[in-house]
């Protein structure tokens, strides 16, 4: 009897070495190999042409949803997802299987060396039920630049606070960033400063606080710990390769009088994080920030502002509530508590 030729596709060495072990030990699997990324499971694919494949979503250069339309549009192959974010009934494993997903097991949150030990039949016997299924090619069109206008995963266990400030900034971020863990999610700041002042301001910022804090660079890469201070006189924007976030900066003309400005970062944020993401608007002149932080929401990030009582200036914050854009409006003492709320229970949604 020929036996079932398996990839498994993670981007954890130790997640592709469990996996690989498991149905290794099955008589009727030959494992033909292992890729950390979509990219190099594409070659894979074309050399050894699998009957099946187990799939993580969180990857870098590409996530496994992304990669999963493109294999069922092109080259339609048995795939049972392996993650920790395909849960029954969540949105992230309702769009495998719209995508063309056989079937999907989830990671265990805690624990995982021996939690994949327990699942280890499970996966086993999903991937043999996929390897008799019969799947069909994806008819949907893959989308496109002019049709995509949202490009964040649906969920991520990588999250991203974004804050924007401008006239009483300075103190209100010196008084909410040492007030946060060296856990935090990933932090991006734009505060109304010219060049040169960004740079000092960041590393007098890193000496208060728990977190890494730097005046940021193109290509630096948004992670839990680190704060990243957008340079003055350059908008910063932040993108995604594959379930990894970085930031970009650009010379693009001033939005709203700014450069940097809130909105560019906050709508790159509503993009490409979505709902991975908690926005933050503090006090300050003016109105930049207000869409962005709309967009922010719409996309279904959580929106902060800080209430009138404790702003120096209540005007950014002030247009975010008039807009809708704001969930809560909170004095600045309790903004930092407020994030780490957020963050936990995002944590709590997709642990891993």
């Amino acid at each position: 009897m020929s036996k079932t030729k398996v990839l498994v596709v993670d981007d954890s060495a130790l997640m592709r070495q469990i996996i690989v072990k498991i149905l290794s030990s099955q008589p009727d699997f030959e494992v033909i190999g292992a890729a950390s990324d979509p990219y190099k499971a594409r070659e894979r694919i074309l050399a050894d042409k699998p009957d099946v494949i187990t799939l993580d979503v969180e990857m870098p250069r590409m996530d496994g949803l992304t990669f999963l339309g493109k294999l069922m549009r092109s080259r339609p192959i048995p795939v049972v997802m392996v993650s920790s974010l395909t849960e029954k009934g969540c949105d992230t494993t309702l769009r495998a299987l719209e995508l063309g997903a056989v079937d999907f097991v989830t990671k265990p949150r805690v624990d995982v060396s021996n939690g994949m030990a327990t699942i280890g039949s499970e996966i086993a016997d999903k991937v043999r039920t996929a390897a008799r299924a019969h799947v069909r090619r994806l008819e949907t069109p893959e989308p496109t630049s002019q049709t995509q206008t949202v490009d964040a995963l649906i969920t991520s266990t990588h999250k991203v606070i974004a804050i924007g400030t401008s006239t009483g900034g300075t103190q209100a971020l010196s008084q909410v960033l040492p007030q946060l863990p060296s856990n935090t999610p990933g932090t991006v700041v734009v505060v109304h400063m010219p060049a040169g002042f960004t740079g000092r301001f960041a590393r007098r910022l890193n000496e208060q606080c728990q977190l890494d804090v730097k005046e940021a660079e193109s290509g630096d890469m948004i992670i839990p710990g680190r704060v990243l201070i957008a340079p003055g006189n350059q908008h910063m924007t932040v993108r995604r390769s594959g379930a990894r976030y970085m930031v970009s900066m650009n010379d693009d003309p001033p939005v709203n009088q700014f450069r940097p400005s809130v909105d560019v970062l906050m709508n790159s944020c509503a993009k490409y994080i979505g709902s991975n993401a908690v926005g933050v608007i503090l006090t300050g002149m003016g109105d930049d920030g207000a869409k962005g932080l709309l967009a922010m929401k719409q996309a279904g990030a959580v929106t902060l502002a800080q209430d009138e009582a404790s702003c120096v200036v209540y005007g950014m914050p002030k247009e975010a509530v008039r807009v809708g854009a704001v969930d809560k409006i909170l004095p600045l003492s309790n903004i930092s508590g407020a994030i780490l709320e957020e963050a936990r229970r995002m944590a709590q949604e997709v642990s891993y």
